[in-house]
């Protein structure tokens, strides 16, 4: 196609598997960018295509710090029922700093106990769901089906004050978008990745195959609390929604136990954003290869974060094989290995293979899953990522 496309364009193209001017590359997320620009999407938004990438904008835009209970979950803020009350403390133990949560509901008492380690990064506070507690918790929130009546009352609808300020904000985002020709995407959702905050990752896993109806009632009472939320998010006109699930892979559950309690939600998820009209975003970077037949089955439309060096059961051949007729994938090039830490034609070489091996149609370049680390050498190895993926379609 001769006709230059507009990022939005071309990103709509790749998930659609459809004919480009080029290959689009679009980073997954670029902390080390968002940080220059504190913490500002529309900047970080407008520096990315400045750097000539594709990009898009991601509503509701709260940062970590707008979010301190719930960092590594974006979107909507979660709330509490007014019921609920919470309690934190401080114990020495043995030299050890623990620190304790309860939360009061009027189903039972949710507790959890931390060991904080030296890159602890939340001070005396531990957040209802965050990637850090999990290795540190001595004991998970929730463990046993009792827990669920409590739960309940820590994942509430959105609050009508939320609904407002996201379609004020959907306003804002949407002529930005207009104006700057960018994708506007919205999530995340989320299923098994809140489990595993909840309950623990060895904990969880044990459980899904012990205890798997406790386990795939848990997912049912998050799948209604994210469906809620998704109906929210979905009501403005976005081009894609995405779900997180890093946590979904073989690396943590059994494609039997996939299958069983996570396919039918997935599959209610996808057909609820194509009843909106937009397109459905799947992330998940590791544990692929027994799930490419269910992934598949799901009806999802692209792909997020093929990881050719972390992932483990990452094959980009037979992910191309067996998905690329159903799906755009994204993604191709490690983030923290290739690109943070590589030479330069250990960087140009994989953006050659992912393009390669990936492409051209139906195919969106990025680092696997994040650019963190801010330093002279990052910077210098995304220019020769970025000179690379240019020559592909320049030349």
């Amino acid at each position: 196609m001769s006709l230059r496309m507009t990022s939005r364009q071309r990103m709509l193209a790749a998930i659609d598997r459809e004919v480009s001017d080029h290959i689009p590359c679009a980073f997954m997320s670029f902390t080390a960018l968002r940080k220059r620009v504190q913490e500002d999407f529309y900047a970080l938004c407008k520096a990315e295509l400045q750097m000539g990438l594709d990009s898009f904008l991601f509503v509701p835009s709260l940062s970590r710090l707008q979010r301190p209970e719930h960092p590594e979950l974006r979107g909507l803020p979660v709330r509490f029922s007014p019921q609920v009350e919470m309690q934190e403390w401080v114990e020495q133990l043995k030299g050890q700093r623990l620190l304790h949560k309860e939360y009061h509901t009027p189903g039972g008492v949710l507790t959890t106990r931390v060991k904080v380690s030296e890159d602890w990064p939340h001070g005396d506070h531990v957040p209802f769901i965050d990637d850090y507690q999990v290795p540190r918790a001595i004991r998970p929130l929730v463990s046993q089906r009792k827990d669920l009546d409590a739960l309940h009352y820590l994942l509430t609808p959105p609050s009508r004050e939320d609904i407002l300020a996201y379609q004020a904000e959907v306003e804002t985002a949407c002529a930005f978008c207009e104006e700057h020709g960018v994708l506007l995407a919205g999530g995340w959702g989320i299923g098994m990745d809140m489990a595993n905050w909840l309950c623990g990752m060895q904990e969880l896993m044990a459980l899904t195959i012990l205890d798997e109806p406790f386990v795939s009632d848990l997912l049912d009472v998050i799948y209604q609390w994210n469906r809620q939320r998704m109906e929210v998010v979905l009501s403005a006109p976005l081009d894609l929604y995405i779900k997180r699930a890093w946590y979904e892979g073989c690396d943590f559950v059994t494609p039997r136990f996939y299958g069983r309690a996570i396919l039918p939600l997935l599959k209610k998820e996808v057909e609820l954003a194509h009843e909106h009209g937009v397109k459905f975003g799947y992330i998940l970077t590791s544990g692929l290869l027994p799930m490419l037949g269910l992934i598949r089955e799901a009806g999802i439309d692209v792909l997020i974060g093929i990881d050719p060096i972390q992932g483990t059961y990452v094959d980009l051949p037979v992910i191309k094989q067996k998905l690329g007729d159903r799906m755009g994938l994204w993604g191709g090039v490690s983030g923290a290995v290739t690109v943070e830490l590589g030479a330069e034609e250990e960087i140009r070489q994989a953006v050659r293979s992912a393009i390669q091996t990936l492409g051209p149609g139906g195919f969106v370049l990025s680092p696997v899953d994040n650019i963190t680390i801010d330093t002279p050498q990052t910077w210098r190895n995304l220019e020769f990522l970025i000179d690379e993926w240019k020559r592909s379609w320049r030349n």
